[in-house]
């Protein structure tokens, strides 16, 4: 950080400004910060009101995309020396890290994919086993398999932890590596041609920057929008609903269902979600629980899928907002096109958690190397936002 003059005042110039507190922001911070080859000052503005709560992240490697692949194995990396990354004063990092298996229900017409997604999951060295009807009822007897033609059970590494303790984790470990965290509602983006180089709070104060990387959840859109850049990125509710049943299910995996609704077991509750029909799905940002969304949609699937669940207690409900890119539902990363210091890391759905690690180093090797050195990354940049190039995951929880 240093000071400049301008117009007879002095101002601060911050060699990074991070927009955005969450998971993905604090992450970029932090391995920033901790890498050997930067030394210059890093503010992260908290212009988001950050969970408080127990929110869980689910972490699983089976996906579609290569690149998603590799960001959940460097995760699971990530987390087996969690404390060696983000201890401070060698006090130890929980966060709540329980292993649970990941099963991905399919009908006749998802067979080749699935087929095509395991040849990939085993090049990647991913232990997945490929379950036909007979094996889904023998493993989970539970189970109603009338219409299903297979499924894809992940057999290790995959599970969910506590994501606000992972936040916060990576927030402890970039203060007391010397980032800044300061709270403030952005209004505006002053650009020099083809630069960014100030952010005015609601304040009315002023920050001069080198780099300006928007990390900003549900409130990217807006941010981009400052500045002049159309970034299709909406805010998306998803409720969770959890619920008791006298039935023990014995093995219960994370069971992903066909329609997307799907559901975990965790102490003596069940909890339970999908992606909504698109007609229940729109861009809002309120809390409300939708109740009729479980009545009417989701408890209606869960019931077929699993008899025992015909007759449950309702518990209690939940909801937050994903950041849904219009596009494709997959991220947008890395540097505009056109103002080349503002970055973005934008879009990430219910994966910030898993993919906070990955996303975080990539940002830093950027903004520091100009470029990607540890994983490419270069299929989630800006520009297939203007060219309309769609990079579907297929095995994303939306």
């Amino acid at each position: 950080m240093s000071r400049i003059w301008t117009e007879g005042f002095m101002q601060v110039l911050e060699d990074i400004i991070i927009i955005g507190g969450g998971i993905i922001g604090t992450s970029i911070a932090y391995f920033l910060q901790s890498s050997d080859n930067f030394d210059g000052s890093v503010l992260v503005i908290e212009t988001e009101a950050v969970s408080q709560g127990s929110s869980w992240g689910g972490f699983h490697q089976q996906f579609s995309i290569p690149e998603n692949i590799q960001m959940a194995q460097f995760a699971q990396e990530f987390l087996g020396e969690l404390n060696r990354f983000l201890s401070v004063e060698d006090k130890i990092v929980n966060v709540d890290y329980h292993s649970n298996e990941y099963l991905f229900l399919v009908e006749n017409q998802d067979i080749p994919m699935l087929y095509s997604t395991n040849i990939l999951h085993h090049q990647h060295g991913i232990s997945v086993g490929l379950l036909d009807p007979e094996d889904l009822s023998q493993g989970f007897p539970w189970l109603n398999i009338t219409d299903l033609a297979g499924g894809s059970l992940g057999l290790s590494r995959e599970g969910g932890l506590n994501a606000e303790r992972l936040r916060k984790a990576f927030r402890q470990k970039a203060i007391s590596l010397g980032v800044r965290f300061q709270n403030g509602e952005l209004i505006d983006i002053a650009k020099n041609n083809d630069l960014a180089n100030a952010i005015t709070l609601s304040t009315g104060q002023s920050i001069y920057f080198k780099t300006l990387v928007n990390a900003a959840g549900a409130d990217s859109s807006r941010i981009a929008s400052l500045a002049g850049i159309n970034l299709p990125m909406e805010s998306r509710k998803r409720q969770i609903f959890s619920f008791s049943c006298r039935m023990l299910l014995e093995k219960s995996p994370i069971v992903v269902d066909p329609t997307g609704v799907h559901f975990r077991h965790d102490g003596n509750l069940f909890y339970a979600g999908c992606v909504p029909p698109k007609d229940k799905d729109p861009n809002c940002s309120d809390t409300k629980i939708d109740y009729d969304l479980f009545e009417e949609y989701i408890w209606p699937i869960l019931s077929y899928r699993v008899p025992a669940f015909q007759k449950i207690t309702m518990e209690k409900a939940r909801s937050e907002h994903y950041t849904y890119n219009v596009l494709d539902q997959s991220p947008v990363l890395g540097p505009h096109p056109e103002i080349n210091n503002f970055y973005f890391a934008n879009g990430f759905m219910g994966r910030s958690a898993q993919a906070s690690p990955a996303i975080g180093r990539a940002i830093a090797e950027l903004i520091i190397f100009g470029e990607y050195r540890s994983l490419n990354l270069s299929r989630f940049s800006f520009e297939r936002m203007v060219t309309g190039e769609a990079l579907f995951e297929h095995n994303a929880l939306q």
